[in-house]
């Protein structure tokens, strides 16, 4: 990876999320770090408890080489490592330790820094659970932190904290599973992941979707809490849309930089693919919401046409007991000069009028569907 001017200025950090803060950095002084070497593309065997600052002194040893270093939990024992090993930046230093951002690309001098955020769909919350990672890249060498201590599939990190080299061939392999790639150097790691990223939001996008069809049929079954479920929903795709945006500027970011850094024109063509996919899986997104909102939009017609049937009915009730109260409260008044108060038959023609007002009365507001 040839070396990079700083000569653009620093992009401003990236908006913290806060729906989903992420947890605080474990205290242990175990480190977490998993370290494997490449050469021309293939993995070799690697020391057990290798530091950060051995591994690029491997990496930098000869030419061809290269040492991927994967913390699984990422402590600030880890991070400080990691920092003076490699000189970081202050700055990126101070990212490097505080999650919950969104996804962006900085870079400093040689060293390229991306935050990226996988996605994966929780069946049984009908949500969608997002993992942080801190990708730096620099010639020769490639650090990954799971901020969210949970890897791409949603592995946590005791599943993770097994055998060194169990570990990196098991959740390594998204990353070093290509051997043409591998030997184009570090930045074929951090693309293979952005692949795997991106790819895992296909998956999400197919639960959601599946989410809505169950929604959709709910709204017309008259179900009154499906209100609530749409909002959710709601929620957790425009959580997924902002990603999804935010990956598009990480993606578009690497390609402005194509030239400048000479990238291999294989990677090139493998970064477009996932560029793709990506464009794909943000118009999906984007169709979703637009679906639940017009599913919000339908749900508000019903409720609303299903209040209007109810205030027919209350008002079709209220007139039919209208006309008997007129005719009680009439007769009810006590005045002296009422001839109606000395009929023989005058309080069963009162009682039958009322009775006769209110069949009529139902009568038509049944012919007019309101009862």
């Amino acid at each position: 990876m040839p070396l990079r001017d700083n000569d653009e200025p620093i992009r401003r950090r990236g908006v913290r999320f806060q729906r989903r803060p992420a947890p605080e950095m474990p205290r242990a002084t175990v480190s977490s770090c998993r370290t494997r070497y490449i050469i021309d593309g293939h993995l070799r065997p690697t020391p057990e408890h290798v530091s950060v600052a051995d591994a690029l002194k491997f990496a930098e040893a000869a030419p061809h080489r290269m040492a991927l270093s994967l913390f699984p939990a990422p402590t600030p024992q880890d991070v400080d490592e990691l920092a003076e090993a490699w000189e970081l930046h202050p700055l990126l230093l101070e990212d490097l330790l505080h999650a919950g951002q969104r996804p962006k690309l900085e870079r400093y001098g040689d060293v390229l820094f991306m935050v990226v955020r996988s996605a994966r769909y929780n069946d049984a919350a009908e949500g969608v659970d997002f993992s942080e990672f801190h990708v730096v890249v620099r010639p020769h060498a490639i650090a990954v932190l799971c901020q969210d201590q949970r890897w791409i599939d949603g592995t946590d990190e005791e599943t993770m904290s097994g055998d060194p080299s169990d570990l990196a061939d098991r959740d390594g392999r998204t990353l070093l599973d290509d051997e043409f790639l591998l030997a184009l150097g570090p930045e074929a790691v951090a693309y293979r992941l952005l692949d795997a990223i991106v790819d895992g939001y296909i998956p999400v996008l197919r639960g959601l979707a599946i989410d809505k069809e169950q929604i959709e049929r709910q709204v017309f079954s008259g179900d009154a809490a499906v209100a609530e479920r749409i909002y959710r929903l709601s929620q957790e795709v425009i959580d997924l849309q902002h990603t999804t945006t935010s990956m598009a500027d990480v993606l578009a970011d690497l390609r402005q930089g194509f030239d400048r850094q000479e990238v291999p024109e294989p990677l090139q063509a493998y970064l477009q693919d996932v560029a793709d996919h990506l464009t794909h899986a943000s118009s999906r997104v984007s169709e979703l919401r637009d679906a639940l909102s017009q599913i919000l939009g339908v749900n508000s017609t019903l409720v609303a046409q299903r209040q209007n049937e109810d205030m027919k009915k209350i008002s079709g009730w209220a007139a039919i007991l209208f006309a008997p109260t007129l005719i009680g409260a009439i007769y009810g008044m006590n005045f002296e000069n009422m001839p109606e108060l000395h009929w023989a038959l005058g309080y069963p023609a009162a009682v039958g009028a009322m009775l006769a007002l209110a069949v009529v009365l139902y009568i038509v507001f049944k012919t007019k569907k309101w009862m």
